[in-house]
């Protein structure tokens, strides 16, 4: 059973960048659809973004579209967001998931199947 584990967060300020890593252990990235997910204080938690196990199909929340870009290294068993122009509402706990559902339905949770413990990103102003 895969195992991932997110790093890479941190206290930033608005504008900044910062990337997430999420690196997997006992299953290979190249085999999963990988899920960016992000819980706000109070909030539930949302879909970011998304890179299919081929790596040739990614898919962005409109709140990131332009400023995240997740990207993935199969010799490193990783896969990264890359994180820029952050704002404060993009404080949150964010996760990665792997999932193996054939679907075009990634932005949902129920599709994935592991889950890291998460990273917490704080943007201030």
């Amino acid at each position: 059973q895969v195992q991932l584990i997110e790093s890479g967060g941190g206290l930033v300020q608005v504008g900044g960048s910062l990337r997430l890593s999420c690196a997997a252990s006992g299953g290979t990235v190249s085999t999963y659809n990988m899920g960016w997910f992000r819980q706000a204080p109070g909030k539930e938690r949302e879909f970011v973004g998304v890179i299919r196990r081929s790596g040739g199909y990614k898919n962005y929340a409109d709140s990131v579209k332009d400023r995240f870009t997740i990207s993935k290294d199969n010799g490193k068993n990783t896969v990264y967001l890359q994180m820029n122009s952050l704002k404060p509402e993009d404080t949150a706990v964010y996760y990665c998931a792997a999932g193996t559902q054939i679907t075009s339905a990634l932005r949902l949770e129920r599709m994935y199947h592991t889950w890291g413990q998460g990273t917490q990103v704080t943007v201030t102003s």
